[in-house]
């Protein structure tokens, strides 16, 4: 069995006296690929900043490679984890720039500038995210999926052994949906990069991560792999929804459909996929 990378025992945070996230517990292995689901105001988002210390918890605590993230200096938790969030500001920067910052954490007292094997890891994850050709772009000229591209890109700069992603298809078409969860895919199976992500779209999750952590009002509602979380009961319950859960033809992986009001209360056949 693969290391434990992440450890999470009895996480409560929130936002001054407001608690999103009661009693949280779970253990990421290292190489896998997690996905965050729930509803909105779950605490999906609350959680990776409880992870990145954005957020200090109330109590519990957060273990990467067994040590608590709150006594790991910041730039060596910096050289740990890389986040890419959703809400990505456009910066009068080129792309080159923009994921140069990523080697930040490296820097030497006094270092100014880039060094010649900054430039070697930026190019390396500009090829393999596809953003090379963009490099003399301005951020500000991107598509909203080149810029999540980039954010990924330079995230990955960073060398994390932990990549945290918020949202990473959020407001992208169904072309750059489909490149952004390749790309995250290919970044677990080739370069064994642990991947905690959290996904709104239910399909995609269950595609491409290997678990998935089901959050309901700031609990852990269930964890499990796609096939285990991703039931019709287990969905209607938490997003209060009717749904159809078929197995994909092609992948086998659990796919959920949305019921219209004209068709509830109609005898369909629901049945899970493994439900007998």
């Amino acid at each position: 069995m693969k290391e434990e990378l992440l450890k999470i025992k009895n996480l409560s945070a929130g936002y001054d006296e407001n608690i999103v996230l009661h009693d949280i517990g779970c253990t990421v292995r290292q190489g896998e690929l997690i996905g965050i689901i729930g509803p909105n105001g779950s605490g999906k988002t609350t959680l990776l900043r409880a992870i990145t210390r954005i957020l200090k918890p109330h109590k519990g605590e957060i273990l990467i490679d067994g040590k608590n993230v709150w006594k790991i200096p910041l730039k060596e938790i910096s050289q740990m984890v890389a986040v890419s969030s959703q809400l990505l500001d456009p910066v009068l920067t080129t792309v080159e720039e923009y994921i140069l910052l990523g080697r930040l954490p490296y820097y030497r007292k006094y270092q100014f500038f880039e060094t010649s094997k900054d430039e070697t890891i930026v190019e390396k994850y500009m090829r393999l995210t596809d953003t090379f050709r963009l490099k003399e772009s301005l951020m500000t000229e991107l598509s909203g999926g080149e810029r999540q591209l980039a954010s990924i890109a330079r995230a990955l700069a960073q060398e994390p052994i932990l990549l945290l992603l918020d949202e990473p298809t959020s407001h992208l078409d169904i072309t750059h949906q489909a490149q952004i969860m390749e790309l995250i895919g290919r970044l677990n199976r080739e370069l064994g990069l642990t991947v905690l992500m959290v996904l709104h779209d239910l399909n995609l999750a269950s595609e491409y991560c290997s678990r998935l952590l089901l959050l309901n009002n700031g609990s852990i509602h269930k964890l499990g792999t796609p096939e285990e979380v991703l039931t019709y009961r287990t969905i209607e319950e938490v997003y209060k929804t009717v749904v159809l859960v078929k197995k994909n033809p092609l992948s086998g992986k659990p796919y959920v459909f949305l019921i219209t009001l004209d068709k509830i209360g109609k005898d369909l056949d629901r049945q899970n996929p493994d439900d007998s």
